[in-house]
């Protein structure tokens, strides 16, 4: 049975509670009760004789006794239950002094249950059980009141228990007023002292205590404790209020709360929660203990001090506390157990990249000098190569290799200084740098930890992060970096760094001093061939729901997917392309059209559509004047078409193609050369008085800068002014001077591959750079003839087709009579290769 909650209103108070007189109540306790009593159970509530009580009944036993009690006498006993959960409570579960009550009034609820009023009569102790089912019934032994109790003593207590209560009504803002106008009424004692018990805010146990209780004076003398109690809750509470009492607008209403739960925690002594978390932080700082430098312990007990003396409702709590926390989450002086097994990292290695023998061979030395000496300082290694060649998946494959924690941190964009050194804790949101970020998520003092995109660094108003970062990558200074946020060294010297870049340039010179530069150049057709087969094919297959044997691909159509619709130095296109096959099957085999397929060098433009890239070098070298160079590019290297052609004018030359300094200055050098030697190239000198050239580079969009295009240049002049075309199979590459000498150049790997790709046979280089090609693997140029030249002769000897398509000085000589000056100048005349038009 619950307890339903009971309201006094002003013009039913006579009806809801009787204002039991003394004589009344005389006679109400000496009515007579019957020997046996059916049992109600209470619920979180005593009845007390002359209490009117207003409570629902759900259980299927109570509905059954209040419906035969109803009918009968309306009389019945209640008793309340000793544990509030218990659903069917055994005799065991209730108090053996109860009270016997009258039902006034029932009601029948919508849901089945029923509410009803009852008011308590006489009290009395349950001397046994005499019926269990359907309901409780009890044989009742009823309790006197005692005699004689109208004593002085007796009314002093009422009094005060009168005042008291009135003070609570005045005080307590939930209670109506009504409610102190019909205490001050009430002139039993014992019915009085009965309802104020009622509606203490105390415990079942207290309230049971009460209805036990045989005095009068000893009940009288326990409520007034109780009110006495509450008068001093109230009190408390009021002067909470008068603490924080203030003008409360939307913005004002949480720090009032907190200021109300403050005052509260003090008057009840609980102001300990700022000391419970520093306690834990400390046991936290315990575990790590034989970790922790010695001023890291002397921070942390500091900033631990203050924190417990704080209060939680402070803005330095928060940031104290997170401060605290993001030390003792660093993994100060922790380090994972590094594989020292050469063999089994050597295995590794090639099992998840192809190729790449430089970068494999320095992480293999890196553990024999780590497993010969125990201890070294990690190296920090650059890989620096086109985009595609498996720089940042190197460094995960190095961690595994290793077994070491894998971290990555991406540098591209950054432009603030802070993200690489952290704030200062003076600002608001302060937070440590990325370098302490990712050490916090390894949780090892000795991860692999790699900087993608290191070339990409901006700067700004803000700092510079290269600059943050020298300190970082310096292994004579890192022991003891300094994040601006902990303000506390950190050892970095056990951190393998591993930075990655597509550009050099872009690179400072200090922070590009600090770092061992791997070149990774991009793969040859051949290792592209071994890549998808081994990695590319297995990964898309898996990705696209297909398996094994569902399909399959022949080496000439790999090759022919290779060739004909990627030009780069890695494979992500490559991939992208091989993905392209492996869906174009997956929709056969999903609209179940096939089983599986084998994949010929047919079948490619079915699946991806046409060819993307041909073998123009023959077509666009056909005429004198195109010459076929090789250029280095961030993606790979690439042919470069150098186009002269000749009109008449006055000996100018210009350039076009959006071409850098450097490459029209290179022009400048070529085209003085060939004015030089003249003479022997067999060009009149009209050819230089009377004719302008025009060199322009195609995609005129695309930026090109660089000395390496000078023999090109050279060959393409030398072509249009002796008409002897440059031999469309073979490509040139290497810088000249003004005497002829052609220098070394850069890119030699990337510029030959590009070679071979395009389909020629042979490729001039500057005799300097013949150490490049020994780098290359010899099956990567089986079928590439690479000629070495010191100067431009013998260059131009091996470039240009003996015989000319049309004799120079017949084409370039002028008659007196058309030279500028003369009456009879014709309109100007353009050579373009072979064709004059006039």
């Amino acid at each position: 049975m619950t307890q339903q909650p009971f309201y006094l209103v002003e013009d039913e108070l006579e009806q809801t509670i009787p204002l039991l007189t003394p004589d009344e109540e005389r006679e109400m306790h000496a009515a007579s009760l019957p020997d046996t009593l059916p049992l109600l159970a209470l619920r979180n509530t005593v009845l007390y004789p002359g209490v009117v009580l207003p409570i629902t009944v759900g259980r299927d036993a109570s509905l059954q006794l209040v419906k035969d009690a109803y009918s009968g006498d309306r009389l019945i006993g209640v008793a309340a239950q000793k544990q509030v959960e218990t659903e069917n409570p055994a005799p065991e579960d209730l108090y053996r002094t109860g009270t016997a009550a009258s039902i006034l009034k029932l009601i029948k609820m919508p849901d089945g249950s029923v509410s009803i009023v009852i008011q308590g009569k006489r009290r009395f102790e349950v001397v046994e059980y005499t019926q269990t089912e359907p309901y409780h019934r009890v044989r009742i032994d009823p309790i006197d009141e005692e005699a004689g109790e109208d004593t002085a003593e007796l009314e002093g207590r009422v009094r005060s228990i009168k005042e008291l209560a009135i003070q609570i009504v005045n005080m307590s803002p939930n209670l109506p007023s009504e409610a102190a106008y019909a205490i001050q009424n009430i002139e039993s004692p014992g019915f009085l002292i009965h309802f104020i018990a009622s509606n203490l805010q105390i415990d079942v146990e207290k309230k049971q205590e009460l209805l036990e209780m045989r005095p009068l004076v000893d009940r009288a003398e326990k409520v007034l404790e109780h009110l006495q109690q509450e008068i001093r809750v109230l009190q408390i509470s009021e002067e909470i209020r008068s603490k924080v009492k203030t003008d409360v607008d939307q913005q004002q209403r949480e720090f009032l709360l907190r200021q109300q739960m403050k005052a509260i925690q003090e008057e009840l002594g609980e102001t300990e929660g700022s000391a419970a978390e520093a306690e834990e932080l400390r046991e936290k700082m315990d575990e790590k203990l034989e970790f922790l430098p010695e001023d890291v312990i002397e921070t942390v007990e500091k900033e631990l001090t203050k924190l417990s003396r704080t209060n939680p409702a402070s803005p330095e709590y928060g940031v104290t506390r997170n401060y605290v926390e993001t030390i003792l989450d660093l993994p100060w002086g922790y380090t994972s157990e590094d594989s020292i097994d050469i063999a089994a990292a050597r295995e590794i290695l090639d099992e998840d990249h192809y190729g790449l023998d430089d970068v494999k061979k320095r992480i293999l030395e890196y553990l024999a000098v780590l497993k010969l000496k125990g201890d070294m300082k990690a190296p920090i290694l650059c890989f620096y190569g086109p985009p595609g060649v498996g720089k940042t998946s190197l460094g995960k494959s190095i961690g595994r290799a290793i077994g070491r924690d894998f971290v990555r941190m991406s540098l591209g964009g950054v432009r603030d200084e802070a993200e690489i050194r952290g704030h200062r804790r003076t600002y608001i949101g302060s937070m440590p740098g990325r370098i302490m970020k990712g050490l916090k998520k390894a949780g090892t003092s000795n991860p692999v930890f790699m900087l993608d995109e290191i070339d990409k660094l901006g700067a700004d108003f803000r700092g510079d992060p290269s600059s943050a970062l020298l300190e970082v990558l310096d292994p004579e200074q890192n022991n003891t970096f300094n994040d601006h946020y902990l303000e506390l060294d950190y050892d970095l010297s056990k951190v393998l760094f591993i930075a990655t870049a597509n550009y050099m340039d872009t690179i400072p010179a200090p922070l590009r001093d600090r770092m061992e530069i791997i070149e990774i150049n991009g793969y040859t057709m051949e290792e592209k061939l071994a890549i998808a087969k081994q990695y590319l094919v297995p990964r898309q297959i898996e990705r696209n729901g297909l398996v094994d044997k569902q399909f399959s691909i022949t080496d000439d159509a790999l090759m022919q997917a290779i060739e004909g619709y990627t030009r780069e130095s890695g494979v992500r296109q490559l991939e992208r392309t091989i993905g392209a096959l492996v869906r174009g099957v997956a929709v056969k085999v999903a609209a179940d059209e096939i089983k599986k397929a084998k994949v010929e060098k047919s079948d490619i433009e079915e699946y991806i559509g046409a060819r993307k890239f041909f073998n123009e070098v023959a077509d666009r070298t056909e005429v004198p004047g195109v010459a076929t160079g090789l250029a280095w590019t961030p993606v790979g290297g690439d042919i470069l078409f150098i186009e002269a052609s000749v009109s008449r004018g006055s000996g100018r030359m210009v350039l076009t193609g959006k071409l850098g300094d450097v490459m029209k200055e290179s022009a400048q050098a070529a085209f003085s050369w060939v004015k030089a030697h003249a003479e022997e190239l067999g060009i009149p000198n009209d050819a230089f008085r009377y004719w302008d050239v025009h060199v322009h580079v195609p995609a005129g969009a695309v930026p090109k800068d660089g000395p390496s295009a000078g023999v090109a240049m050279i060959s393409a002049l030398t072509s249009i002014y002796t008409q002897r075309c440059v031999r469309n199979t073979v490509a040139m590459t290497g810088e000249l001077t003004l005497r002829g000498l052609v220098l070394p150049v850069g890119g030699i790997k990337e510029k030959v591959l590009a070679a071979r790709r395009a389909g020629i046979t042979t490729v001039v280089l500057p005799e300097k750079n013949e150490k490049d090609i020994k780098e290359i693997k010899d099956s990567a140029i089986e079928d590439l003839e690479v000629k070495y030249v010191q100067r431009i002769d013998e260059a131009l000897d091996l470039l240009l087709c003996p015989d000319a398509v049309n004799d120079p000085l017949e084409l370039f000589s002028i008659p007196d009579s058309e030279k500028p000056g003369s009456n009879n100048t014709p309109a100007p005349a353009v050579i373009e290769g072979a064709a004059v038009m006039n």
